[in-house]
């Protein structure tokens, strides 16, 4: 008899994911969980983490070694190659590391300038995740950052001398920004030679400077069509040069250098989250889990200490909520989802009829049981997952 994978879990890979959240500076448009670095003690945050993640095996018996790490942030990059190696150990004798995984860790331009690349590679990192966010002086004056677009390009330059495997972040759709102004600068940033681009459009969240100024009105944020047309020129400039889109914002010069990290999420698979404010699913005994761990360092050290772990107990997903996320996750990448695993968890069927009304428009295309969302249908993503959601 042949058991029938379950629609979600590890076997769609099982990755670590790794907040440090403490920044040199923090910039004025970012809402994620932050706080300023100053001259803090890292060490007992790191000490929580590893306790945090040899907390979890006992929650997760059947769970095999990782396939990625991901340290991100905040600045990851802070801690030096001992204190990532401390974590990376934890992560090793808790659930082992799979030979060849992939280790992610973000930086910004000037902590690659004056890090030990090196020492990071030998801690086990493989890959680098570099903020550069513009190559424009002007825009990243605009953007708060701490460095200037020559530093940047010679960031990117001292990373691919030792790591195989470099991404690069840029924001784009900032107000008043040209399409020529993007294309130009968009080539420029490929001509750099990263194998993996991240491009995304600024976004004012609302508690965050940024936003905050454009409900005062002193920031006009760009219009809905104008980005449209700076996407769909994005996704044209990056496969006429090798470096298609493989998710709505993600673009790689070949699946070896696709996020494997990122991609677990997209596909449902497992993923710890330790680190104050860092989110997980988890999967046991057939339901799935969502964790999320206390947001202040503090609180998170408290809990670990108190429990054994940062997050407590994790909230166990409805089935709706689970076969929504299978959905929402898997149209953001190039390879789809499988439809038969959304009906299986929820138990209805997706309405065939309006797929088909967004495969006539152009928008996707059905590959056996295979949803797929072609370019321009990935750009009305949420809407076209809203219309298809149990």
């Amino acid at each position: 008899m042949t058991l029938t994978p379950a629609p979600f879990g590890p076997h769609f890979g099982f990755g670590l994911y790794v907040h440090w959240p403490y920044c040199a500076r923090i910039c004025p448009y970012c809402d994620f969980n932050v706080y300023a670095a100053k001259n803090r003690d890292s060490g007992p945050l790191v000490e929580s983490i590893a306790a945090d993640i040899h907390a979890h095996r006992p929650r997760m018996p059947q769970h095999g070694a990782l396939d990625t790490v991901y340290f991100g942030g905040g600045t990851p990059a802070l801690l030096r190659p001992d204190e990532l190696g401390t974590i990376l150990l934890a992560a090793s004798e808790t659930f082992g590391i799979k030979r060849g995984a992939e280790i992610t860790l973000e930086a910004n331009p000037n902590d690659v300038l004056r890090a030990d690349l090196v020492g990071l590679q030998r801690a086990g990192v493989t890959r680098l995740s570099i903020g550069v966010q513009s190559l424009r002086d002007s825009a990243l004056a605009f953007l708060g950052r701490d460095h200037d677009a020559a530093s940047a390009a010679d960031a990117v330059k001292r990373a691919l001398k030792v790591f195989p495997s470099v991404s690069i972040d840029l924001i784009y759709a900032r107000p008043g920004q040209s399409p020529a102004n993007w294309e130009a600068e968009l080539v420029d940033a490929l001509a750099l030679g990263a194998p993996h681009l991240s491009l995304y459009e600024l976004t004012f969240e609302p508690r965050t400077p940024f936003g905050l100024a454009a409900q005062r009105g002193d920031i006009a944020p760009m219009g809905d069509d104008a980005q449209a047309d700076l996407y769909e020129l994005t996704q044209a400039v990056t496969t006429k040069a090798g470096m298609p889109a493989y998710e709505v914002s993600n673009h790689a010069a070949s699946a070896q250098h696709q996020s494997r990290h990122n991609l677990i999420y997209w596909r449902g698979g497992d993923w710890i989250g330790v680190g104050p404010g860092a989110h997980g699913r988890l999967s046991v005994g057939g339901g799935r889990y969502a964790s999320e761990a206390e947001r202040r360092p503090e609180a998170y050290m408290a809990n670990v200490q108190a429990l054994h772990s940062g997050w407590g107990d994790a909230g166990r997903l409805e089935p709706l909520e689970i076969a929504r996320e299978i959905l929402a996750m898997g149209l953001r990448a190039a390879e789809g989802v499988d439809l038969r695993r959304v009906e299986t968890v929820s138990g209805q069927p997706v309405p065939r009829d309006k797929i088909e009304v967004f495969v006539d428009k152009g928008w996707a295309e059905m590959v056996g049981a295979e949803l797929r969302l072609t370019p321009s249908g990935r750009l009305l993503a949420d809407a076209i997952t809203a219309a298809l959601s149990p």
